[in-house]
């Protein structure tokens, strides 16, 4: 019996360890995609009610404002983009000065070290 199972995993040009190897990258990937259905299924309608809050949000704002939302979008997009870079509104001192970069240098080496 089992060596008609080699034969069949040797018409494929894989070895036994091979072919354990292929199963088991087979199941890992069945396993991540149940689980991203099942964390897809959980959290995607609260995701759109969110955004349907934050469009309703936006449009209350533009009207309230009168500034259009292409505007706004605009000003919310460089906005994030300011965000991404570090910049404050209210920093008290530049992010990167000596002591920052100080303090950034110890946590990295702490914790992945050196």
């Amino acid at each position: 019996m089992p060596a008609q199972r080699l034969q069949g995993c040797r018409s494929l040009h894989l070895n036994e360890d091979n072919g354990r190897f292929a199963l088991l990258a087979l199941l890992i990937l069945v396993y991540l995609l149940c689980g991203a259905a099942v964390f897809s299924a959980i959290e995607r309608p609260s995701e759109l009610r969110a955004h349907g809050r934050w469009n309703g949000t936006l449009l209350n704002f533009s009207e309230t404002f009168n500034i259009s939302l292409r505007e706004l979008s605009s000003f919310l997009r460089e906005y994030e983009a300011a965000i991404a870079a570090g910049i404050r509104a209210d920093a008290l001192r530049p992010r990167w000065d000596f002591t920052g970069a100080f303090y950034f240098v110890g946590t990295v080496v702490s914790t992945i070290g050196g």
